[in-house]
């Protein structure tokens, strides 16, 4: 790098630099603010955007307690409006658990596998995927449900997968698969969310224990 040895010298590069650089200088400063404001603009209607779509989700499951006929039709379109969005994946949720009230198994199927597909985050798609082995397990689809818990799911859902396995195993007839599931999802702190475990855990063992002590018909 050149050094000026004179005021004169520093004045005189610093024209002769700005003659032949100061449009490019000028056009990039000019780029970067409007790159700057366009940024601004594209997070402000993003941001804008996303609390419509939040409303509309709002206003959508609100309605839902007072048109439970129309909830179906609008929570389609919603998704389809929208599938891009978080809320697809909790629409989904919504209409799986309306088809579910009237024990519309397939219809909720059909949804739960959507709102898996479009899960946002691993703790609604772990919710997602324990409503739907259940469904699976109500259309004795006993292979499949096994199959849905055994996919990777955070760690905190550990003991419901159990307890649901253990279900699935007991109406299977594999009793011992299901005292070991029950046992895991005991372990696993599920009593504080399902007081029940405890006892289809006593009741499985009640029922072994008769059953070993039932004498062979001659």
């Amino acid at each position: 790098m050149e050094i000026y040895q004179t005021e004169e010298q520093q004045v005189e590069a610093i024209k002769s630099y700005w003659q032949e650089n100061g449009n490019m200088i000028i056009a990039g400063i000019v780029l970067g603010f409007v790159g700057f404001i366009g940024f601004n603009y594209y997070k402000d209607n993003k941001l804008a955007d996303e609390l419509a779509v939040s409303d509309s989700y709002q206003t959508l499951i609100e309605n839902s307690a007072k048109d439970s006929k129309g909830f179906s039709e609008n929570a389609a379109k919603f998704i389809n409006e929208n599938s891009t969005t978080s809320y697809a994946s909790l629409t989904a949720l919504a209409l799986a658990k309306d088809a579910a009230n009237t024990q519309d198994w397939v219809a909720a199927q059909t949804q739960l596998t959507a709102a898996i597909a479009s899960a946002p985050t691993d703790g609604i798609k772990g919710i997602a995927s324990l409503r739907l082995a259940r469904v699976q397990v109500e259309l004795a689809q006993y292979e499949q449900a096994l199959a849905t818990l055994a996919k990777p799911l955070p760690e905190s859902f550990t003991a419901a997968v159990e307890e649901i396995k253990g279900d699935t195993y007991l109406l299977q007839g594999k009793k011992e698969l299901a005292r070991n599931a029950y046992q895991v999802a005991i372990a696993a702190d599920g009593l504080a969310g399902s007081p029940g475990l405890q006892m289809k855990l006593d009741d499985l063992a009640t029922a072994v224990n008769l059953t070993a002590t039932v004498p062979a018909a001659k």
